[in-house]
């Protein structure tokens, strides 16, 4: 799998809340969440985001409380993987499940700035930073996380293997 696309650089403790504030979780909407991803950090997110972009940031992305919610809102609003320094582990659980890529890489997010242009390969966990020219190497997906992201999250793929 590979992705492409600008990155939209945040800081560390990102928590649900801020990805998607809980005043909206009446909702399971993909394009409803999506309009509201990170409202309440970067009020300009949603109107700046297009599809493929990437999110960086640094330690403990997704911490807070698990809602798939957050996931779903960051997919729906064009984000193709977020590359962090560590994130939560029920948001890394959330994340996959929901069909969402995420690595982890320290060194790719001290290089990394906001506005660079960045590719992933996934299948061999390599992070190239296009602006820079800098390559960064973090840990590929596991065949069975790479078909879960492939076929949109984890109902998609049981859907498609049980026919």
């Amino acid at each position: 799998m590979e992705f492409k696309g600008t990155v939209h650089r945040y800081g560390r403790d990102i928590d649900t809340d801020v990805i998607i504030p809980a005043r909206y979780l009446n909702t399971s909407d993909p394009a409803e969440l999506a309009r509201h991803c990170l409202e309440d950090l970067d009020t300009a997110f949603v109107d700046k985001v297009t599809p493929g972009d990437i999110i960086v940031a640094e330690e403990n992305f997704g911490c807070g409380s698990s809602r798939e919610h957050a996931p779903i809102a960051i997919k729906a609003a064009g984000v193709d993987v977020v590359i962090a320094k560590s994130f939560a582990r029920i948001f890394y659980r959330n994340a996959i499940n929901t069909g969402l890529a995420i690595m982890e890489c320290p060194e790719a997010v001290d290089a990394i700035a906001d506005g660079d242009v960045v590719s992933v390969d996934a299948d061999a966990g390599v992070i190239t930073d296009e602006t820079t020219g800098q390559t960064f190497t973090a840990q590929p997906f596991p065949p069975f996380i790479r078909e879960i992201i492939e076929a949109g999250g984890l109902v998609n793929r049981w859907k498609a293997r049980l026919g």
